[in-house]
């Protein structure tokens, strides 16, 4: 989501970036601080949002341009979440994001081949069958062949974490990243035509005109490929998902973080809620969402036609941050009944800004019939607000 269906975490970071990738070309875009003892460069996109463009009504989309970049507007984001199976049942979560952020929305006139008008972030994380989870957390400037993105063909990298389209459409995707001992080569291909969520791929974030991003989702990507966790190399398959979207917009009101789902039904239906959550604990009129039935077809949820409700929690010991543990969902005109919980507690995203995005596994009713499943929840604003980071 960014929200997916609202604003993800790169719209509420500070970008604190070192001044190592940083420094030379931008320097009147930024100003020099001390973090953490080390030189860096301090970025506030959202000090020249009017610069860009805003999301305002449907549009055609076409692909596999509208795969790649939209630098007319602040920001913009290419999630792979998924869930993996090793022989014996082993399980792996998996996420791998790409994060771009506008300084402008063209490039300034400089000579060096390092100018740049974008920011790009990435975070590679994963979940293993031992319990244990490890996060990343990476950036660069979209110059000099260290990080960029492109349509035709379909690409997003950031040094060598990337995603690459495999076909004209860019429904057929390979994943390469490494950090350390781990590792992840995987391919993915879409199950079902692209969803575009919202108001035809306009999903609002607040009530004012502007405030929206385009959102476009592949439900359901059958993945392999192989993990590595230090010396060991795991064979896997599995089930992904990959929300695109972009815009310039906000977080509303005294809105202070949002929750995400995205579900993976055996019976192949798959489903989409956001809720963008108060200061107060109560949630926006404009939290919204998409059930996909087997065949493809979207249908759009408002507010009213689904319930959420918490159950248990878990206190990071990193972030002091208390997170929902587990969930139940009701889509009544869909004959939805789904229990949620997290494969693992621990899944807290250490980076800038701290959020939970975990695997989680599904059993509940779906239309009278017992179902299983699996997905990705998202939790922002529990660590710290995300309100007045925008």
């Amino acid at each position: 989501m960014g929200l997916r269906g609202g604003v993800r975490p790169v719209l509420a970071i500070v970008l604190l970036v070192s001044a190592a990738f940083l420094a030379r070309g931008w320097a009147e875009r930024g100003a020099a601080v001390e973090d953490e003892g080390a030189a860096a460069i301090v970025f506030a996109p959202g000090a020249d949002a009017a610069e860009f463009a805003r999301v305002l009504e449907p549009r055609p989309f076409s692909f596999p341009q509208d795969h790649g970049p939209h630098p007319d507007y602040r920001t913009e984001w290419w999630y792979y979440t998924g869930n993996l199976n090793a022989p014996g049942s082993a399980h792996f979560g998996y996420q791998l994001t790409f994060f771009r952020v506008g300084l402008a929305p063209e490039i300034p006139p400089r000579m060096s081949r390092l100018a740049a008008s974008q920011i790009y972030f990435a975070h590679f994380a994963l979940s293993r069958p031992d319990g244990g989870y490890q996060s990343f957390e990476r950036f660069s400037r979209g110059a000099g062949d260290l990080a960029g993105a492109s349509g035709a063909p379909f690409t997003v990298w950031l040094e060598n974490w990337s995603a690459r389209g495999l076909d004209e459409t860019g429904t057929r995707v390979q994943l390469q990243a490494r950090e350390q001992d781990l590792g992840l080569d995987l391919v993915l291909q879409a199950a079902k035509p692209l969803v575009a969520h919202g108001d035809g791929g306009v999903s609002a974030k607040g009530d004012e005109a502007g405030n929206a991003s385009y959102y476009l989702s592949a439900t359901r990507m059958s993945s392999h490929g192989r993990v590595q966790v230090g010396e060991e190399s795991f064979t896997v398959t599995g089930s992904s998902w990959f929300d695109h979207e972009w815009g310039t917009s906000v977080l509303p009101g005294s809105a202070v973080g949002w929750d995400w789902f995205g579900l993976q039904l055996s019976d192949g239906r798959d489903l989409m809620l956001y809720r963008i959550r108060g200061a107060d604990g109560s949630y926006s009129p404009v939290s919204s969402g998409t059930l996909v039935e087997a065949d493809g077809t979207a249908i759009h949820l408002r507010p009213e036609d689904f319930v959420v409700e918490t159950g248990g929690s878990w206190r990071s010991p990193r972030s002091g941050a208390v997170y929902p543990a587990r969930w139940s969902v009701r889509v009544p005109s869909a004959g939805l009944e789904l229990e949620i919980e997290p494969w693992q507690a621990d899944q807290e995203v250490d980076a800038r800004v701290v959020y939970w995005e975990g695997a989680v596994r599904i059993n509940g009713v779906s239309r009278g019939e017992a179902v299983q499943g699996v997905g990705f929840v998202e939790l922002t604003g529990y660590a710290e607000s995300m309100q007045g980071q925008f």
